[in-house]
């Protein structure tokens, strides 16, 4: 009897599995209602909160975000890291959808019920800083820093915001190398020190630094900042090609998009 228990284990993983790659086929060809179809037939219990908040992605990028967001509550909670799973997937559906408000609105509730999650507080200061409340973001981020001296995000998150306005410079670069001193060779804490630099007026020490962490990983908005300091150091087809590799790796990277259209850039 065991044994037969076992096969029939298998054979229903081995079906979820299957499932899980067709729906995944089917996100590729942008046949969303037939990947949304695939997750459906999984019933699995210790699959099945993972394929409803892959449910819940597809429908919200066919425009059902209401329906989406319903699919993720009524999901059971049966330990509170699937609490704070489903609360990830809905705020990153409210991101994706540029819903800020409602996402730190999310956020700021959630924070009552997991008050000591320096990941949380760290979030909700990014939505913070989209809604241009840049005071809360900064107490946000500087309480996660004294409750978590090495939490690197942080240094790094509020040092890069400082630098992306343009202001107490210093500053800045003193809270991305503390970051970096966390975390070493960190792309994209090395992309902010860069950015920094940039900002500084220092633009071959900029261009250095940036080189080097879009060699390490190549991102888009790390090929947004590099773009940007080869195109005011005159180097245009070095800039426009990197922008053009940016483009290929993400084609609606805010960061990418916003630099072209502010430099009146078209690829």
């Amino acid at each position: 009897a065991r044994n037969s228990r076992s096969a029939a284990s298998a054979e229903s993983q081995g079906l979820v599995q299957a499932y899980l790659a067709l729906a995944q086929i089917a996100e590729k060809r942008n046949d969303m209602p037939q990947a949304e179809s695939w997750l459906a037939r999984i019933d699995s219990p210790e699959e099945l909160l993972n394929a409803q908040l892959r449910r819940a992605g597809i429908l919200a990028r066919q425009g059902k975000l209401d329906e989406a967001r319903k699919l993720i509550r009524s999901q059971p909670e049966k330990t509170a890291a699937d609490a704070r799973q489903k609360l990830n997937a809905e705020v990153q559906l409210l991101r994706e959808a540029k819903q800020y408000r409602a996402a730190y609105d999310l956020l700021s509730e959630s924070l009552k019920r997991f008050a000591a999650d320096a990941d949380l507080s760290y979030d909700l200061a990014m939505m913070a800083e989209k809604l241009g409340r840049f005071d809360e973001m900064e107490r946000l981020l500087r309480a996660v820093i004294t409750s978590k001296p090495e939490y690197q995000h942080a240094y790094n998150a509020l040092g890069y915001s400082l630098a992306e306005r343009s202001i107490r410079l210093p500053e800045a670069r003193q809270l991305v190398q503390k970051a970096l001193e966390l975390a070493p060779n960190d792309p994209y804490i090395t992309d902010s020190l860069g950015w920094i630099e940039f900002k500084s007026g220092n633009l071959a020490e900029a261009q250095r630094i940036l080189q080097a962490a879009y060699k390490n990983r190549p991102d888009p908005e790390i090929a947004a900042h590099l773009g940007e300091v080869l195109w005011v150091m005159g180097r245009r087809e070095q800039a426009l090609a990197i922008w053009r590799e940016g483009m290929v790796l993400s084609a609606d990277n805010e960061t990418l998009l916003e630099t072209l259209k502010r430099l009146r850039v078209k690829l």
